[in-house]
């Protein structure tokens, strides 16, 4: 039988073996498939990758973790919802993703606040136009499938944007869609909310909040996100709003770059399948 000292040191390094083991399964990153009714019957379905929160963090030679989970969904097409750059990191990873999928799929691209943290924002988005990716700062562009028109929107991060400025750049967007298209707005922030409500976006998507760092088991909560503070409500997930908007919020895919560690909160790459 064991002593009290031995048994003490025995069950501290189960509790150490186990947040270990724990915390490398949280590393590895998962696909999220979130399916949508919002097409009329004579309308394909539509698949949308949704990439958020990259923060240029590493996965592997040429990012082919990564990009190979995207290819086997085989999207239709690829949105990039903000902090795909990093304002520590160098570009190089995150240019590799974008570079390599937009070589494939029709791509989308808005800021994060890490873009405009790391005083770079305007070299980055160049960076992303030269790769034929629409770079969607207060605006809208329109694609087209057999049935159906997506209006794809965009606004950049309101780090330094007064509220007025930041909401200026959804009014122009929203101007810009049109009926019966499906309108969709891509901004990093889950937290707006109230602002969202004030517009008929079909689909909003977002990420940004990380999942809430620490996922609490059985209740889509997070410990803390940056804008909605602890119990975070918006962090993961597909949300109805008050005004019937659907917002999807994507945990994101950073892992090297985060103070904490992530906890029951796998990094993601979200599917979203547009149906009927």
């Amino acid at each position: 039988m064991m002593n009290n000292k031995k048994k003490g040191l025995f069950i501290k390094l189960t509790i150490v073996i186990s947040a270990l083991i724990i915390w490398v399964w949280t590393w590895i990153p998962v696909t999220e498939i979130v399916s949508l009714d919002m097409l009329d019957e004579n309308a394909q379905d539509i698949r949308i990758a949704l990439i958020t929160d990259l923060h240029s963090c590493y996965y592997g030679k040429d990012q082919d973790w990564l990009v190979k989970r995207v290819e086997k969904e085989q999207p239709d097409l690829v949105v990039f919802g903000g902090d795909i750059f990093d304002n520590r990191l160098k570009d190089k990873n995150a240019e590799i993703v974008i570079k390599r999928l937009s070589e494939r799929y029709p791509s989308f691209y808005v800021t994060g606040n890490h873009e405009y943290w790391s005083e770079r924002a305007g070299e980055m988005k160049e960076t992303v136009r030269n790769m034929k990716v629409s770079v969607l700062e207060g605006d809208c562009e329109s694609i087209s499938f057999e049935g159906v028109t997506l209006d794809i929107c965009g606004v950049d991060d309101p780090t330094y944007m007064s509220s007025v400025e930041w909401e200026k750049q959804i009014q122009e967007a929203y101007g810009k869609t049109q009926d019966p298209h499906i309108n969709i707005l891509v901004s990093h922030r889950p937290e707006k909310v109230s602002v969202y409500e004030r517009y008929d976006f079909d689909l909003i998507l977002s990420g940004h909040a990380h999942g809430g760092q620490f996922r609490i088991p059985f209740i889509n909560k997070g410990l803390l996100a940056p804008g909605q503070g602890f119990m975070a409500e918006y962090v993961n997930g597909r949300y109805t709003l008050s005004n019937g908007s659907i917002m999807v919020v994507s945990r994101g895919l950073a892992r090297e770059t985060t103070p904490l560690p992530r906890l029951f909160n796998h990094p993601e790459v979200v599917i979203l399948d547009l149906t009927h």
